[in-house]
């Protein structure tokens, strides 16, 4: 199936299915045929898992360029030492770059294109669920150590190529960190979608059928919003629900040490406390939300690791923070986002209510 991003900036496919690479590449021909040199960036742990499968998939010659794995690919050194590889291949405006792995691979590879030269096309062919995300919408970047995707661009890709093949060997951990932004673009957008997800006996092991039709239905909310809002000017923010806590833990920790979903999840239920206050979320729903993350084996272990302090520094660095105060996206109802400003002090209030909400379920 193919779903269309109609950014401002470049109109593209998002081309989702089961056994597709090969075809879905060969619908590039026209810019493949162009091109003087076809590079694939990916990660050292998935090259050694599908090296072969994707070598005999890609019909096409290429260059490889193998990152360190997660996060841990998001430094000024690898983006550093990819602009080098580049360098050194005589790569120039007519190559083209393949982004095949998780986020961070895309994060790094779209970063490394639209700088390249200023500027040389790639394509997303992501092989995990949270790429479903992370994959669409232009976001490009890389880390720094006082921040997440700090240093970045805006920058589409020519599509993306989601052959769900290749999430067959997903370890647990990554299919619940994927399946973390397919619940919030669920409640940012459809109670119903929600309502499905959180009655499910485990989301961790949906079919190939049903995690294609949620993967679907993800990018669509996605697709949507960035039509609307390429830059992040007004409706892209809701796309943040969950994640302006989440990001201050994931930092906090030492990028990879909590997987990106996990660190979101948390973030969600901090937000939908902020929700009960200023929408018209109910605790009740909170405490049902929360029982079902932990039901799905989501850590939350992390918020006792530090105290709001520690946390607020990495907070005050949230991209959208504003002349010192935080802006929020809440819910006024799930499939209702808005974004709220929210002081320091009410940022520590809630942190507060959030470990007593935790303490309080572990022992119900």
């Amino acid at each position: 199936m193919n779903i269309p991003v109609k950014a401002k900036s470049h109109a593209y496919e998002v081309q989702i299915g089961s056994g597709n690479l090969t075809e879905a590449l060969q619908t590039f021909d026209n810019i493949i045929a162009k091109a003087d040199r076809l590079i694939v960036f990916t990660d050292e742990h998935i090259w050694q898992i599908h090296k072969e499968k994707f070598t005999n998939e890609f019909p096409f010659p290429f260059e490889i360029y193998v990152l360190p794995g997660g996060e841990a690919c998001k430094t000024f050194e690898n983006y550093f030492a990819a602009q080098s590889f580049l360098l050194e291949q005589k790569c120039t405006r007519k190559s083209l770059l393949f982004a095949f792995g998780g986020g961070a691979v895309g994060d790094l590879t779209g970063f490394v294109a639209a700088t390249f030269m200023r500027g040389v096309p790639f394509i997303q062919i992501p092989t995990t669920i949270l790429a479903h995300d992370s994959a669409v919408g232009g976001k490009t970047a890389i880390n720094h150590p006082l921040g997440k995707n700090m240093i970045g661009a805006f920058y589409q890709p020519e599509g993306v190529i989601f052959d769900i093949d290749y999430l067959e060997s997903l370890p647990e951990r990554e299919v619940r960190s994927g399946m973390a932004e397919v619940i919030k673009h669920a409640l940012i957008s459809d109670e119903e979608w929600l309502k499905l997800l959180m009655d499910s006996s485990s989301i961790l092991t949906l079919s190939k059928e049903k995690l294609e039709k949620n993967l679907e239905q993800g990018v669509r909310v996605k697709a949507n919003i960035v039509e609307q809002d390429e830059e992040e000017h007004s409706v892209r923010k809701y796309l943040n629900f969950g994640h302006t806590y989440g990001h201050a833990i994931e930092a906090a920790s030492g990028f990879g040490t909590l997987a990106h979903g996990e660190a979101v999840m948390i973030g969600m239920v901090y937000a939908l406390l902020l929700s009960e206050r200023y929408g018209q979320i109910k605790h009740e729903f909170t405490k049902q939300f929360l029982k079902f993350a932990l039901r799905n084996g989501y850590p939350f272990e992390a918020v006792a690791k530090f105290n709001f302090d520690e946390l607020l520094s990495y907070l005050m660095k949230d991209k959208k923070a504003e002349y010192g105060e935080l802006q929020f996206v809440l819910l006024q109802q799930v499939g209702q986002p808005f974004v709220q400003k929210i002081t320091q002090e009410e940022c520590r209030e809630m942190d507060l209510l959030l470990r007593e909400l935790l303490e309080g379920v572990a022992y119900d």
